[in-house]
């Protein structure tokens, strides 16, 4: 059973910066791609970064690209999000998911088989 736990988020001002990591648990972590999304108040999940198994390909949303980065360590199971010049808008819970399709760094959410819990990420204006 794939087990994925997020940590890093918290309450920063726009401009900030933040790293997210979320640890994969029961599988190699490898064979699977790595997505992060995020769900504001009173809105549906969206797609924010995704980073195939070996890391060669990733792909962002339009909203972050250019200030967040997806990588990954497969030595230590875990996804990170770089998240740089943080803006109100960014407010949300994130959520990293696993895709066991690693060929691709795929951006919908029934792509995902596997989700954490989610980490808030709240940025003051």
């Amino acid at each position: 059973q794939v087990h994925l736990v997020e940590s890093g988020g918290g309450l920063v001002q726009a401009g900030d910066s933040l790293r997210l990591s979320c640890a994969l648990s029961g599988a190699t972590f490898g064979y699977y791609a790595m997505g992060w999304f995020r769900q504001a108040p009173g809105k549906g999940r969206e797609f924010v970064a995704a980073i195939n198994g070996s890391g060669i390909s990733t792909y962002y949303s339009d909203s972050v690209k250019g200030r967040f980065t997806i990588s990954r360590n497969n030595a230590k199971n875990t996804v990170y999000l770089q998240m740089n010049n943080l803006k109100p808008e960014d407010t949300a819970i994130y959520y990293c998911a696993a895709d066991r399709t690693p060929e691709d760094a795929r951006t919908t959410i029934h792509d995902y088989d596997w989700w954490g819990q989610g980490t808030q990420v709240t940025v003051s204006s």
